[in-house]
């Protein structure tokens, strides 16, 4: 594939085939090995992930979830802080409104310090949060809303969509941590604070 060939591409679904000839390249095993990959910079393409997990090209949603999934395996996200698309002979940069991914699910296992939660995301990922895949906290916007985040891939988070953000707060409990009381989840052996207690009686007045 020639440089510039991702840039040319005038749809999805010829950017798709392009990109699934580069990650042949791998054997077609597992994801590719995008962090392992050194290509130059391409510039950037017509592509937006929204707040909702919608991937968008050239101003389109784009409806066919093999797609979706394909442009998933070769996203990276550099130390500039920018998400590329990444092949072994090309790099473009796509734009990225929250997290690139959305975790829609969780798997509830065990209890206590044996609890392990499991996420899927909207892109087939299956991840166990734990010290590999840490989940954080962020509370945002006027409405002090709270968003957690776990980390997928690389540098690559899914936020947890709102519906499991409430089963995942429903298993929080209050914790001493390095001697302030803090509202925390526990996965992997790992507990994951949320926010000090005091803060959460103060939001939930």
């Amino acid at each position: 594939m020639a440089t510039g060939e991702i840039q040319g591409s005038s749809d999805a679904a010829g950017l798709a085939a392009l990109i699934a000839r580069a990650s042949a390249e791998t054997g077609g095993r597992g994801l590719p090995p995008v962090e392992r990959w050194n290509p130059p910079f391409c510039g950037d393409i017509d592509m937006e992930i929204r707040a909702d997990g919608t991937w968008f090209y050239l101003g389109t949603p784009i409806g066919r979830a093999p797609l979706v999934r394909l442009f998933s395996t070769v996203l990276r996200k550099d130390e500039d802080g920018k998400t590329y698309l990444v092949t072994p002979v090309e790099k473009v940069g796509i734009r990225i409104v929250d997290a690139p991914f959305l975790a829609v699910e969780m798997n509830v296992g065990g209890e206590g310090e044996d609890r392990r939660l499991t996420f899927r995301t909207n892109v087939g990922d299956v991840v166990e949060a734990g010290a590999d895949n840490p989940l954080r906290f962020v509370v945002s916007g006027e409405n002090n809303e709270l968003k957690p985040y776990l980390l997928v891939r690389g540098r690559l988070e899914a936020l947890v969509s709102r519906a499991v953000m409430y089963d995942l707060v429903e298993l929080g409990e209050v914790l001493e941590i390095d001697g302030v009381e803090m509202f925390a989840v526990r996965s992997g052996g790992v507990v994951f604070p949320v926010m000090p207690a005091a803060e959460l009686d103060a939001l939930s007045r």
